[in-house]
C-alpha cells in the first residue's frame, strides 16, 4: 500500500481513537465561532461599548479562565476526560453564544465573559483526551493538525461577510452567535459518541473518587514542585505564557485596528482571518513540518517569535490615510497576514508541544491544569492594558505585542531546555 510522503497528510491518515476523533471534529469550529470572532469586537462598538471597556472584558476573561482553570485538573481526574469535555463545552460555548446573541448592553458581555472562562477546564480535559492514548513521535504533528482544522475553518468566512452584507452589522452577528451555538451543539455530541476515556483517565478517576475536593487541592503543592523543579516545563509555560497574551491582543483589537484605524469595510473583515488562515495551513504543510523535525525546537521557536514580530511591526507601521483604506493599505495588510500566518501558527503549535513535552506524565492532567491557570494569569493584565492603549492610539497595543515578542526571542536564545531525550528520539523525521 503506498503512504503518503508528507508527514502531515500520514499521520491525518493514520490517526485513530481519541486523536482521530479530537482532530476530525475540529473544523465544526468553522461553521460556528470562527464565522462571529472577527465581528466580535466590533460588535460590541456597535453595541455602544468602547475600548477601555473591551479591554477590560478581554481581563475579565482571562481571570475566570484561571479560576475554572486551577479546578479543570481536579474536574478532569474525577469525571473523566470524556465527560468532562461534553459537559464544559457546553458551559463554555453554547451559554455564552446564546447571551452574546441577545446582548443588549455591557453586563450581558459581562456575564458572558465570565462563564466563557470555563473552557480552560475543557481545554485541559480535551488535551488529555486526544494525546494520553497518542504516541509521543505524534505529538508534535496532532497539534499542527488541530491549528490547520482551525485554519481551514476559516474558509467558511465569506458566509459571514455575505450575511453582514445583506443584513447589516448587528442582526447578522446576532444570527452567527445563535448558529454557533447550534453547532457547538452538534460538535459537542458528535465527539463524545466518537471518543473513549483515556487509559489514564480511568486510572484517576479510580484514585480519586473517594478523594475530598479540599485534598486533591492541597495535592497541588505537590505538583507544583514538579512543576518548580522541571526547567523545561518553566520554558514552556514562559513561552506559552508570552503567546497567549500576544494572541489575547490580537485577537481582541486586530479587528478594530483595522476597521477603526485603517478605515477596512465591516464586510470585509472575516476576508483577512479567512486568508491568515489558508496561509497558515500552506505553511503547516510545507515549510513549518521542515522547520520542526528536528531534534532541537529551538531554532522552531526562534522562527515564531521572529517573523511574528516582523508582522506586529509591520501592522504598526501601516499609514492610515485619510479617507477610506486604499490599495497600499491592503499590501501592507497581505504583508502582514502572511507574517503572522507563519509566525503565530509557529507560536501555537509549538508552545503546546513543549507543554505537552515536558509535563509529567502521571500528572498530566493537574500540572497542565496549573500550567493553564499561570499561563492565564500571566496574559490577563494584557486585555485590560491593550484596551487602556487602543483608547490613546489604535497601533499602541501591537507596540506592547511586540515588546512582548522581544521578549521570547530573548528569553529562547538564554534560557532553552531542549525536550529530553526520550522526546528527542521520537521528534526525529521519520525515513518515510
Amino acid at each position: 500500500m503506498n503512504r503518503t510522503r508528507n508527514p502531515l497528510w500520514r499521520t491525518l491518515v493514520e490517526l485513530r481513537g481519541n486523536p482521530r476523533a479530537c482532530v476530525w471534529t475540529e473544523p465544526l469550529w468553522g461553521l460556528s465561532m470562527a464565522l462571529v470572532l472577527p465581528y466580535a469586537s466590533v460588535f460590541m462598538l456597535a453595541l455602544g461599548l468602547h475600548d477601555a471597556q473591551i479591554g477590560f472584558l478581554a481581563t475579565v476573561a482571562m481571570l475566570s479562565q484561571v479560576v475554572f482553570g486551577l479546578a479543570g485538573g481536579i474536574i478532569t481526574d474525577r469525571f473523566g476526560r470524556r465527560a468532562t469535555t461534553a459537559w464544559f463545552d457546553v458551559i463554555a460555548w453554547v451559554i455564552p453564544c446564546l447571551l452574546w446573541a441577545f446582548a443588549e448592553n455591557f453586563w450581558f458581555f459581562l456575564a458572558a465573559s465570565l462563564v466563557n472562562g470555563a473552557m480552560q477546564v475543557t481545554q485541559n480535559s480535551w488535551d488529555c483526551l486526544m494525546v494520553e492514548d497518542a504516541e509521543r513521535s505524534q505529538i508534535t504533528r496532532i497539534y499542527s493538525l488541530v491549528k490547520v482544522a482551525a485554519d481551514c475553518s476559516a474558509l467558511f468566512a465569506p458566509l459571514a461577510a455575505v450575511l453582514v452584507a445583506q443584513l447589516g452589522l448587528e442582526p447578522a452577528v446576532r444570527i452567527l452567535y445563535v448558529n454557533a451555538a447550534v453547532v457547538m451543539t452538534a460538535k459537542i455530541v458528535w465527539l463524545y459518541l466518537w471518543s473513549r476515556e483515556t487509559r489514564q483517565g480511568r486510572v484517576r478517576m479510580a484514585a480519586t473518587r473517594r478523594q475530598s475536593v479540599w485534598r486533591q487541592l492541597a495535592g497541588y503543592r505537590g505538583v507544583l514542585g514538579l512543576l518548580l523543579r522541571s526547567r523545561g516545563s518553566l520554558l514552556a509555560l514562559a513561552v506559552a505564557a508570552l503567546t497567549a497574551a500576544v494572541t489575547l491582543v490580537n485577537g481582541t483589537f486586530w479587528q478594530v485596528v483595522v476597521s477603526q484605524h485603517l478605515h477596512v469595510p465591516d464586510a470585509l473583515l472575516p476576508f483577512f482571518p479567512m486568508a491568515r488562515s489558508v496561509l497558515s495551513a500552506v505553511f503547516f504543510f510545507t515549510l513549518i513540518p521542515l522547520l520542526t523535525t528536528a531534534v532541537d525546537l529551538r531554532r522552531a521557536t526562534l522562527w515564531g517569535f521572529g517573523v511574528h514580530l516582523a508582522g506586529q511591526i509591520v501592522l504598526v507601521a501601516i499609514p492610515a490615510s485619510d479617507g477610506g483604506a486604499t490599495g497600499s493599505t491592503y499590501a501592507f495588510l497581505g504583508l502582514c497576514l502572511l507574517l503572522d500566518s507563519f509566525g503565530a501558527g509557529m507560536l501555537f503549535m509549538l508552545s503546546e508541544s513543549l507543554v505537552a513535552l515536558h509535563v509529567d506524565q502521571a500528572e498530566r492532567s493537574r500540572v497542565m491544569a496549573l500550567q493553564r491557570t499561570c499561563i492565564m494569569l500571566a496574559a490577563a493584565p494584557f486585555g485590560w492594558i491593550s484596551g487602556w492603549l487602543s483608547g490613546i492610539d489604535r497601533t499602541y497595543p501591537f507596540v506592547l505585542t511586540s515588546v512582548l515578542l522581544v521578549v521570547g526571542l530573548v528569553l529562547v536564545l538564554v534560557r532553552w531546555v531542549p525536550t529530553h531525550p526520550a522526546a528527542e528520539a521520537v521528534l526525529t523525521p521519520d525515513p518515510a
